[in-house]
């Protein structure tokens, strides 16, 4: 029997039932080996030729040049708000972040822990609802790189358009969006994005990196596992990567293929978006506050009016099989996250259930 629910979780989000039941077909033995993936050594050749595989489908992908360095790392998508600027600054050096939810927030701070950085423009004070014009970013002289991140999962906020910032190398925080809508990777200097969203399950991270920016050296001197050179020299396989994470991924750049590419997802997603917005602007019983041209694709944070009926509504939408609505801790309220895995049909269960629950409701 399938018990299986519909998962609008933020991270660890739902992955493809298909890639699932095949992972679970080869636990015992992968590739008539006799082991589990989960006990391949990975400086063998059967792990190696999935890894190249993986790379190459995402390289196929998003049309990645041969001028970037592709990586595999283990660990959180929030190690590199710390290795970014260890990497690419100098003590004398700045770098420059747009604000524009928690995480690129969070990013700052701890770039300003290590090295100089500075914000370019934010919208916090007005509770990151939208994306600040860029006729009022201040830019400063001899910045060594540009940091943002194009869509924020805490407050559902996403940039339309990739910041135009005059030559200076760009890095993108890319964790909620790779992979769901089309990219023109040259426009970044790097990318880095935790696996758990649209890519594999947690504990892992691709990093996207630009030759001419490994080509610097870290001043002062960083430890070697913090070094994106000694990664990249070694094609992710300086320490263990995170083998069961790598497998993953690579059923998953395989399965985006099956979809048609990254093209037919973006409109995939983008009707699973502006569907569960237009109901959300027909009502006034459920409320959302992103300014329309800043909405978030993957992630459509909403609220009530009635907010005292929170608890009921969670608790009505997981006994009708909607699970992980519950907004993020900082901002309260309701998220659902409509990433690549997630079908229409998990889009029009909610529809139904959430336009059940206002007319129960409306009084």
């Amino acid at each position: 029997m399938n018990n299986r629910i519909y998962n609008f979780g933020a991270g660890p989000a739902t992955l493809p039932e298909s890639i699932l039941k095949q992972a679970q077909e080869e636990l015992l033995d992968w590739h008539d080996l006799g082991m589990s993936i989960l006990e391949v050594g990975h400086r063998t050749p059967q792990f190696i030729t999935l890894l190249n595989k993986a790379e190459q489908d995402l390289r196929d992908l998003i049309q990645i040049p041969s001028n970037y360095k592709v990586l595999f790392l283990g660990g959180a998508a929030r190690t590199h708000f710390a290795m970014i600027p260890m990497n690419f600054l100098d003590r004398q050096e700045q770098a420059g972040y747009l604000l524009t939810g928690i995480w690129s927030k969070m990013a700052l701070l701890e770039a300003q822990k290590l090295k100089n950085a500075y914000v370019v423009t934010s919208d916090e004070t007005n509770g990151y609802k939208s994306i600040p014009d860029p006729k009022s970013w201040q830019i400063k002289n001899k910045t060594s790189y540009l940091y943002y991140t194009p869509n924020e999962t805490v407050n559902g906020v996403r940039f339309p358009y990739v910041p135009d910032v005059a030559g200076i190398p760009l890095i993108a925080d890319m964790t909620s969006c790779l992979l769901s809508e089309p990219i023109d990777i040259t426009q970044f200097g790097l990318i880095f994005a935790g696996a758990q969203k649209n890519i594999a399950n947690a504990g892992m991270t691709v990093v996207i990196v630009r030759d001419d920016l490994l080509a610097t050296v870290p001043n002062p001197v960083i430890p070697t596992m913090l070094d994106y050179r000694i990664q990249a020299e070694n094609n992710s396989l300086y320490a263990t990567p995170p083998v069961f994470n790598c497998y993953l991924a690579a059923k998953m750049f395989s399965w985006v293929k099956e979809q048609g590419g990254v093209q037919a997802l973006y409109e995939q997603n983008c009707k699973k978006a502006q569907a569960l917005y237009q109901f959300l602007d027909a009502t006034d019983f459920y409320t959302t506050t992103v300014s329309k041209e800043a909405r978030s694709l993957m992630n459509v944070c909403f609220g009530l009016q009635k907010q005292d009926l929170e608890d009921q509504f969670i608790q009505q939408a997981n006994q009708r099989g909607l699970c992980a609505l519950k907004g993020h801790r900082v901002v309260g309220g309701f998220r659902a996250s409509l990433y690549n895995a997630m079908p229409m049909a998990g889009v029009t269960a909610l529809i139904s259930f959430m336009a059940d629950f206002a007319k129960e409701n409306c009084s």
